[in-house]
C-alpha cells in the first residue's frame, strides 16, 4: 500500500505502509553512494532511500521531488567520514538533473532561505537554501515538507504551504500524502 497503515493507537503500522525518505546532513552520505551505484534504494522491506532530484508519483498523480541535504553547523565536534561528510551540502551537481515538468509536493532535509527567518533566529551560511530556493522559485510547489530543524511549525510563502517536520517520537514528525 501507499498510504500509512495505522494501529489502534493511531501510530503507524509496518505492514503496508511505504516509507520513503532523502537524506539529511548527518547521513553517512558515502553508504548512500554505494547504494545509488547498486541501484538499490530499499534500505528495509517498504523503506526507501530517496536520492537527490529524484520524484515519486503519488496513485493520485501528484509528483514529489526530493532534495536532501543541508549543513551542519556543529561540523567542529563531528568525526569526517564517520559523522560529517563534505557531501551533506546540496550542490550544483545535485541540481543537473531535474526534471521539467510540473512538481507538486517537495521534501528536503532543510528549506528554502524564504521559508528561513520564520523558523530560527539565528543565521548560517547553508549554500542548500540557496539551491532550495532556486526549486522553490522553478516549480512553485503548492506543497513542501522539511525537518532539519527539529520543530513542528507550519506556513505559507506566495503559493506553497510548508511544513517543519518533528524530530521522530514527538507529535508532528511524519506527514501522510
Amino acid at each position: 500500500g501507499y498510504w500509512p497503515a495505522m494501529d489502534a493507537f493511531g501510530m503507524i503500522s509496518p505492514a503496508g505502509t511505504k516509507i520513503l525518505w532523502c537524506d539529511g546532513n548527518h547521513s553517512d552520505h558515502w553508504a548512500l553512494k554505494r547504494l545509488i551505484e547498486a541501484g538499490n534504494m530499499e534500505i528495509v522491506p517498504n523503506v526507501f532511500y530517496m536520492k537527490r532530484g529524484s520524484v515519486y508519483t503519488l496513485p493520485d498523480n501528484r509528483r514529489v521531488l526530493f532534495m536532501g541535504g543541508a549543513n551542519s553547523t556543529d561540523k567542529e565536534v563531528r568525526k569526517f567520514g564517520i559523522d560529517w561528510f563534505p557531501e551533506e551540502t546540496i550542490g550544483w551537481a545535485d541540481m543537473e538533473n531535474l526534471p521539467e515538468h510540473r512538481i507538486d509536493i517537495v521534501i528536503s532535509h532543510t528549506c528554502p532561505n524564504e521559508f528561513y527567518n520564520e523558523l530560527v533566529d539565528r543565521g548560517d551560511n547553508d549554500p542548500s537554501r540557496a539551491a532550495l530556493s532556486y526549486i522553490l522559485d522553478k516549480y512553485k510547489p503548492p506543497l513542501w515538507f522539511f525537518g532539519h530543524f527539529h520543530m513542528h511549525k507550519k506556513g505559507k510563502f506566495e503559493g506553497t504551504k510548508w511544513t517543519a517536520l518533528n524530530m521522530a517520537s514527538t507529535t508532528g514528525w511524519w506527514v501522510k500524502l
